[in-house]
């Protein structure tokens, strides 16, 4: 390769930048699209490549991990690629026992249960130093994609990862986790802080590996109401963001576009596009028209078909993206999924999806 050809960190120059600039707010030839857990079971060779080993190996083997986020890439022409890793790695850098149990999820065996609990936590300081196996899956991920799409790295939000260290597990209620904050509400901060300071070094760490862009996952969002999600969700997102910015800055690395997708964080969509972040990521209870009436235009939006969809046949996919795009403007806008895709979904529905916002995107700006 000529010198050339290399970016800034010596990685390969970047050829397609489509979603980076939507995701600045720059205006697009076309609608970018990438799909959330797009390196997934409904992938046979995601299954095969899984095969071999257990859940968390996997994430902390560097070259599995890289095979898994490149798997999608080859079969179609997606936009961004998103590194295979899990939000939970940081509850076990902070030293939290996490078992991926098949069929059921993941697993603490020794969940937080009272305040005096938060001393086995190790210190949020030593959190990256842990985590370095992500960050060379990152660099190699950077390396063999060849500048062909950015890459998108990821953590999941304060309140989230609480909800698995005090429930243990996944929860249709989060009933144990809520009970910490109307019962214990100081102890809660406590620990959401030490996620926020595990987090921003974390999320940092990946920016100097390689990562182009970073989501953040607050997936339980929709368990609070306004009033809870306003006193302990929304401030530490906020700092999350604000802290990255500024750790970028001290670290010499360029700023990066910084995701916030709360799933059925409806009620709070003003407050998160104001949040610190250039993209909000929407899932599919939310109507296109209204959400962009809500953030106004600065912010960049990104989803939201609802993952089901891919059910239907790739005529009315196709019809259903059309929708989409009319209704969320050809501009400042990611095209995704409202939430990740299922292992029983049809990787050709899910290439009938990328094609369909690719063309539709296109003719759009045309008429």
């Amino acid at each position: 390769m000529e010198a050339n050809e290399f970016g800034p960190q010596g990685f390969p120059e970047l050829k397609n930048d489509t979603f980076l600039r939507a995701a600045w707010g720059e205006e697009t030839d076309y609608t970018p699209v990438w799909c959330m857990r797009q390196a997934g079971r409904y992938l046979p060779e995601f299954r095969e490549t899984r095969a071999a080993q257990d859940f968390f190996s996997t994430c902390r083997s560097p070259e599995a991990c890289c095979e898994l986020t490149l798997q999608p890439l080859r079969r179609f022409p997606l936009d961004a690629a998103i590194i295979f890793s899990d939000i939970l790695v940081v509850p076990q850098a902070l030293g939290m026992d996490v078992t991926m149990v098949p069929g059921k999820g993941p697993s603490f065996p020794e969940p937080l249960r009272e305040e005096r609990d938060l001393e086995r936590l190790r210190d949020p300081a030593t959190v990256a130093s842990e985590l370095g196996y992500v960050f060379q899956a990152i660099t190699l991920t950077r390396q063999r994609l060849a500048g062909r799409v950015p890459l998108i790295g990821f953590a999941g939000a304060p309140w989230t990862l609480m909800t698995y260290m005090v429930e243990g597990g996944g929860s249709s209620t989060m009933a144990q986790a809520k009970r910490w904050l109307y019962q214990r509400p100081q102890a809660s901060h406590r620990l959401l802080h030490i996620l926020t300071d595990a987090l921003v070094p974390y999320l940092v760490g990946q920016v100097s590996a390689g990562a182009q862009a970073l989501q953040l996952f607050e997936s339980h969002a929709g368990h609070l109401g306004p009033q809870l999600f306003n006193k302990f969700a929304l401030p530490y997102i906020r700092d999350v963001a604000k802290r990255v910015k500024v750790g970028l800055q001290e670290a010499g690395l360029a700023p990066v576009p910084m995701i916030i997708f709360a799933k059925d964080g409806h009620f709070a969509l003003e407050e998160l596009a104001q949040a610190g972040y250039e993209v909000v990521g929407l899932d599919w209870t939310v109507a296109p028209e209204k959400a962009r009436d809500r953030v106004g235009k600065t912010v960049t939006l990104q989803g939201n078909l609802d993952p089901c969809a891919l059910y239907a046949s790739k005529e009315e996919i196709g019809q259903m993206v059309e929708q989409m795009l009319n209704d969320f403007g050809p501009q400042h806008y990611i095209a995704n999924l409202g939430h990740g895709l299922y292992p029983d979904m049809d990787p050709e529905h899910v290439g009938a999806f990328v094609d369909a916002v690719h063309k539709h995107s296109r003719l759009l700006r045309q008429n």
